[in-house]
């Protein structure tokens, strides 16, 4: 069992967590705060060298008015998705708080907006819950690792101190340069992400959710349709490392999709319910909509819409089927004395 048994939350933290999950409690969430992978992404597709932020904001704005009538919750970033967090049919508001660096070179140290602060991402954006992204492994040397873990101790100190729910996506990577989707990082990958998912889960972050990678590389494990002739894990293996994240955090954990595609990441979240994993839902984005970037780039935000109102509506409701085994976040946490009635 984890050693770091969570706390009592607070009617504000609590009243966050209420408002981006589901009925029973389960975190059925779209990611959308995808930012200069998603303009790149519209580009390319276009055949340009660069679209405007407007190109953006209108494909956030059309995704989240028709997907989350479907989901508990979206996520958006300040810099292209607060237009589309108005369109967002009265569902949850995860709120990105981190700049992206995705295309920085190892370590991706973090870095916060500086126009920005948990107290107006809360008052004036109405967020219900802040997320922050942290490239992330504990083998990374450690005066990096350190600069690290203090920013995500401000960042929790930051939500502690303004009552709002903090959840902290981990990615983690490998310090060697080493291929992430290769066999070596494959067999690396499970102790990599438990002890990532241990550190951030102890007291001292105060983070309240945890989005993560799934523990394993689904290409590696035999018996499945994403399976590519090369082990690196039998499927009784595959399935402990699910369960290994039990055992190294108390808290709510979600699964984000990684970029694959909506049919793998079903599958894969039926392997974790078939291996008895305890997560409780999903922060999910491009298994869902990835697919439409094409159809708006090459033919506009009225096919894009047709897209999203058929096959869209398709993808999100084969991962909520896949989540009706999902465990609900209220087993892991202590209700406050005082918690707001939602009803």
């Amino acid at each position: 069992m984890p050693n770091n048994a969570a706390a009592q939350l607070t009617p504000g933290k609590w009243a966050g967590l209420e408002a981006v999950s589901d009925d029973r409690r389960v975190f059925a969430a779209l990611a959308l705060d995808q930012r200069g992978i998603l303009k790149n992404a519209i580009a390319r597709e276009k055949g340009v060298a660069e679209v405007p932020d407007s190109a953006v904001v209108e494909f956030k704005e059309l995704v989240t008015a028709a997907l989350t009538k479907h989901a508990s919750a979206i996520l958006l970033d300040p810099e292209y998705g607060l237009p589309a967090a108005r369109r967002r049919n009265r569902k949850g508001l995860f709120v990105a708080y981190e700049k992206s660096c995705y295309g920085a070179p190892l370590p991706r140290m973090p870095e916060l907006y500086d126009t920005w602060s948990v107290r107006r991402l809360k008052n004036e954006v109405g967020a219900d819950c802040i997320k922050v992204l942290l490239h992330y492994t504990p083998f990374e040397d450690p005066q990096i690792n350190e600069k690290k873990k203090l920013w995500v101790q401000r960042v929790g100190n930051e939500c502690r101190a303004n009552d709002i729910p903090f959840a902290m996506e981990i990615l983690t990577y490998s310090e060697a340069g080493a291929d992430e989707k290769g066999l070596w990082y494959a067999q690396r990958k499970p102790q990599v992400v438990a002890l990532s998912v241990e550190e951030f889960s102890r007291p001292e972050y105060a983070v309240d959710m945890l989005k993560i990678e799934v523990p394993i590389e689904m290409k590696f494990v035999p018996g499945t349709s994403m399976f590519s002739g090369e082990q690196a894990y039998s499927r009784a293996a595959a399935q402990q490392n699910f369960r290994s994240i039990d055992s190294a955090t108390s808290k709510p954990y979600v699964f984000l999709s990684a970029g694959v595609t909506n049919q793998q990441f079903v599958e894969t979240l039926e392997f974790a319910v078939e291996s008895g994993s305890r997560f409780n839902g999903v922060l999910c984005g491009r298994a869902t909509w990835q697919d439409g970037i094409c159809i708006f780039a090459q033919r506009g935000a009225k096919a894009l819409e047709e897209w999203l109102y058929t096959y869209g509506v398709q993808n999100i409701r084969r991962v909520n089927q896949a989540l009706e085994s999902a465990q609900p976040w209220i087993e892991k946490l202590i209700q406050p004395t005082y918690a707001p009635d939602l009803t």
